[in-house]
């Protein structure tokens, strides 16, 4: 069975910082994209960043791209997102996901095959 689990959310204030976990099990790690996502209340979901399965890539949104930093670890099967310099509009659940092949650029929810739970990030302002 394939797990992912975040933590690592709560409360910040904007200009500070918080690091989110994703814990997998059950992946084929190596040969899986993690990446990260948000969702905002009344907004979709979107692409935040990910880090593409072997050959190691990483890719960030636009709004995020500086402030934000991506990392896995392969013998823990884990992936880390730094936030910082965080904004009101940072504010969201940020899910982790699992695509089982490398890609080039941010993925598209449809392409996700494994989704965690979420973990709440809130930026007071």
């Amino acid at each position: 069975e394939v797990q992912l689990v975040e933590s690592g959310g709560g409360l910040a204030q904007t200009g500070g910082s918080l690091k989110l976990s994703c814990v997998t099990s059950g992946l084929a790690f190596r040969d899986t994209t993690i990446a990260w996502f948000r969702q905002a209340p009344g907004k979709e979901r979107e692409g935040v960043s990910c880090v593409s399965a072997r050959d190691l890539r990483t890719y960030y949104a636009d709004s995020v791209e500086g402030r934000f930093f991506i990392s896995i670890d392969y013998g823990e099967e884990t992936s880390w997102l730094q936030m910082n310099s965080l904004k009101p509009e940072d504010a969201a659940v940020y899910y982790c996901a699992g695509i089982p092949r490398s890609r080039s650029g941010l993925p598209q929810s449809s392409e996700v095959h494994w989704w965690g739970r979420g973990t709440l990030v809130t930026v007071s302002s």
